[in-house]
C-alpha cells in the first residue's frame, strides 16, 4: 500500500513538473515572426503585380509597333 501511494505521488509530481513549465515566449515569438514575414511578402506581392502590369503594357506596345511596321511594309 505504501509503494502504491508513493508511486502515485511520484507520478503526479513528474506530470506537474512537465506540464506546468511551458515556455510561452516561444509561441509569442513565432507569432511575431509570422506577422513580420506576412508584411514582407505583402510588399513583394505588390511589386510583382506592378512588374507584371508593366510587362503586359510593354508587350502590348511592342505588338502594336510590330503591327504598324507590317502595315507599312504591306503598303510598299
Amino acid at each position: 500500500m505504501k509503494k502504491l501511494f508513493l508511486s502515485t505521488i511520484l507520478l503526479i509530481t513528474l506530470s506537474l513538473a512537465f506540464v506546468s513549465c511551458r515556455d510561452t515566449k516561444k509561441t509569442d515569438s513565432i507569432e511575431t515572426e509570422v506577422n513580420k514575414a506576412a508584411e514582407k511578402t505583402e510588399g513583394a506581392l505588390e511589386q510583382t503585380g506592378k512588374a507584371i502590369d508593366n510587362a503586359v503594357k510593354e508587350t502590348k506596345e511592342a505588338g502594336e509597333a510590330t503591327k504598324d511596321a507590317i502595315e507599312k511594309i504591306g503598303d510598299n
